[in-house]
């Protein structure tokens, strides 16, 4: 594994740990004509370091738990660019009402994730979730 899925990993850890000290350190720092974005499944586009982190410290505080099974990885480098593509196989806490029977959801979400090369090593510079739908039977998508 080199460093950039090293870091695509960490990336996954920090959100399930909700680690926001380590979810600040993956990012990459605001310098003029270069922000941080990221694109949650279903918001608008968010610009800024500030807002990135903003929102992630909204999803940890309210994901009471969350796990990722990774899938599809391939990862891309360009010079001091690298980009990360995925599958985003996402278990999480559901709404129940019977705190002794908890209830869990599934959902995939297809990401790509940017890196920058930086003074400090690889930096997460762009996150782009996209929902996959799923129909009731799973049917698997056309060839083409």
């Amino acid at each position: 594994m080199n460093d950039v899925e090293e870091l695509n990993q960490a990336f996954y850890a920090a959100i399930e740990s909700a680690d926001l000290d380590r979810m600040s350190e993956i990012w990459a720092d605001e310098t003029p004509g270069r922000k941080p974005m990221c694109v949650h499944p279903g918001w608008p586009l968010l610009c800024g370091r500030a807002e990135v982190l903003r929102s992630w410290a909204l999803i940890m505080a309210n994901t009471p738990y969350i796990q990722f099974v990774l899938t599809d990885v391939r990862t891309t480098v360009v010079g001091d660019v690298a980009v990360v593509t995925c599958a985003e196989n996402i278990l999480t806490a559901a709404d129940s009402d019977d705190a002794s029977n908890p209830a869990f959801a599934a959902g995939r979400v297809v990401a790509t994730n940017t890196f920058i090369r930086t003074s400090d090593g690889w930096r997460l510079w762009h996150h782009h979730g996209s929902p996959v739908l799923q129909g009731d039977d799973e049917e698997e998508a056309p060839d083409g």
